[in-house]
């Protein structure tokens, strides 16, 4: 009898991902999420009995049931599981036991990470690997956020969030950077840094960490291991470094030295230095895993990046409209520095803050990060299932930046949005949309009203 296996919160582009390869693996699966999505219809379509909303009832005859760090103690299924005493784990637990004889390439980091593990799951596919692929948005390549590979090789996107990234044990292991993020679970920044540095020690003796020269945080953690690593970045001391960069609307050029030696010239169809720096883990992976380093470079070229990754969704009548998931204060402030970069006439960025415990513990580092922007619109705090915190609110970023001669800054709810925003639009403008959240949803409701026009 095949195994049957329930994921409560199944919509969330983790849970979702390993459903597939569950899936695709011949176990039975069901799931149960509190709305329907693209996510939830893509698994009906593959086979997978789907439930919109949470009952007792969806437990009936299931072998192990999994659950996100979305899903509270208190959810009725995940209690009635316990009542039966069916296995119960976390969704990290049950993705590293699928890595279980694998060679597993683990990307982490507070920023960059789903760009890079996609690009490292690119590289790996044409290098004809076929590798299993798991990570936190979906791959313009594959149109899919997870695949069953046929290879030996598994890469996996390590979200540090609640911790669980230590469950795995890679034999390569990548760190874009160390941010001060997700301290409602931590605590503490050290609480934070001793988290990675446990992540990094549970690398494979024999294998490698790649870890960024640039992040000095990461340098305070790398300096207490016994890894074997190589570092990459922007910094002629890295080991392996761009130099020679040249930034052209969404494309990026670059020289990149290995040990100090030219290795070739590259080009990435997207933007900014940060995504440099993101390439140069994945080309520092492919080096190490003997792969030519021509079918690199082509790999490199021919990624097509993540969806809401500084994603295009509009650019006619001499308007740009972008989407991107910046939700971190240096996110945002990296992000609005490649967007400044197009020269355009004006930048109107419109931020959906995510999550109220982000805005309670960095509210000043957010004040600090718009002021390469002209015009800014902040709407409602996306709670993902947060609890609202008394005091804290959208509004609170707004009353320290109203007053502010840049950016402009206005107020407004997303039932009004829209309207304001095709208020103020002109020719020439740039209009980058930030956040985590369902704030996408309103970005694709403006371009919509855009394809209804002739010009503006």
């Amino acid at each position: 009898m095949r195994k049957r296996i329930h994921f409560i919160g199944i919509g969330g582009i983790g849970m979702s991902g390993i459903a597939q390869i569950s899936l695709k693996k011949g176990y039975e699966v069901s799931g149960s999420d509190i709305n329907e999505s693209e996510n939830t219809k893509k698994l009906i379509k593959l086979g997978a009995d789907i439930y919109i909303g949470h009952s007792r009832d969806h437990i009936r005859n299931k072998d192990l049931v999994i659950y996100s760090s979305a899903i509270k103690s208190s959810n009725c299924e995940l209690e009635e599981a316990f009542r039966q005493k069916i296995p119960v784990v976390k969704r990290a637990q049950f993705l590293a036991s699928l890595m279980d004889k694998q060679v597993v390439i683990a990307i982490s980091g507070a920023h960059g990470k789903t760009t890079t593990s996609s690009l490292a799951a690119h590289l790996l596919t044409e290098a004809s690997l076929s590798p299993t692929i798991a990570v936190g948005g979906v791959v313009g390549n594959i149109s899919n956020n997870a695949q069953l590979g046929l290879g030996r090789y598994f890469v996996a996107e390590a979200d540090e969030s609640d911790g669980t990234f230590l469950f795995y044990k890679p034999n390569y292991s990548i760190i874009t950077n160390i941010d001060c993020e997700h301290i409602d679970y931590y605590k503490t920044f050290e609480g934070i840094k001793i988290a990675f540095k446990k992540f990094i020690l549970n690398t494979h003796r024999d294998g490698c960490v790649f870890w960024c020269f640039d992040d000095q945080e990461i340098h305070n953690v790398v300096k207490e291991i016994d890894r074997r690593n190589i570092s990459f970045g922007l910094n002629v001391k890295a080991d392996i470094f761009a130099s020679n960069i040249k930034l052209d609307f969404f494309t990026s050029q670059f020289d990149v030295f290995y040990k100090n030696k030219f290795m070739q010239r590259f080009r990435l169809n997207m933007p900014g230095k940060h995504n440099i720096s993101n390439s140069l883990a994945v080309i520092g992976l492919g080096l190490e895993l003997r792969i030519d380093a021509d079918l690199i470079k082509g790999a490199m070229e021919s990624f097509l990046g993540v969806r809401r990754r500084f994603q295009i969704k509009y650019n006619q009548d001499d308007i740009l409209i972008i989407d991107d998931y910046a939700h971190h204060p240096t996110e945002i402030r990296a992000t609005i520095e490649t967007a400044r970069g197009f020269n355009k006439k004006r930048l109107l960025v419109v931020f959906q803050p995510h999550r109220y415990t982000r805005m309670k513990y960095l509210l000043e580092q957010f004040s600090k990060s718009f002021f390469n922007a002209d015009y800014l619109f902040i709407t409602n705090v996306y709670p993902a299932g947060e609890k609202k915190i008394k005091g804290v609110d959208a509004y609170n970023l707004y009353e320290i930046l109203k007053s502010s001669k840049k950016p402009e800054t206005k107020f407004a709810d997303r039932s009004i949005l829209i309207s304001e925003l095709l208020d103020i639009i002109q020719k020439g403008d740039l209009v980058l949309f930030l956040g985590a959240g369902d704030i996408n949803k309103i970005c694709d409701e403006l371009v919509n009203k855009f394809k209804g026009k002739s010009k503006i």
